[in-house]
């Protein structure tokens, strides 16, 4: 009996293998070829989501230049002087302005 439980082991040890082999190339066939979970397409995905992170910091900047702006142009400081003479073409009374297009 004991011998027949040797060869028994021995036989479940030999080919227990190949059963685990298959299944692990199945995972991993199915983690590169299968398009709703394909490592290719989580690559694009978090190279996609990296892009929209620095836009979103890159806005979150801007908008904080456009309000610092708009305060002090609200305050009255030398902005508001500067935002209608140059982009209004406002000008004193005693002075002429001269606009060169190029």
């Amino acid at each position: 009996m004991k011998l027949s439980v040797k060869k028994a082991n021995f036989w479940v040890r030999r080919r227990s293998s190949i059963p685990v082999l298959l299944i692990g190339s199945l995972v991993v066939l199915l983690l590169v070829l299968n398009e709703d979970t394909s490592i290719s397409l989580n690559m694009e995905y978090e190279r996609q989501i990296n892009e929209i992170k620095a836009e979103i910091k890159l806005n979150k900047d801007s908008a904080a230049f456009y309000r610092s702006r708009r305060e002090s142009i609200l305050q009255g400081t030398a902005d508001l002087e500067y935002l209608a003479r140059e982009q209004y073409h406002m000008q004193r009374p005693t002075e002429d302005v001269y606009i060169i297009r190029r």
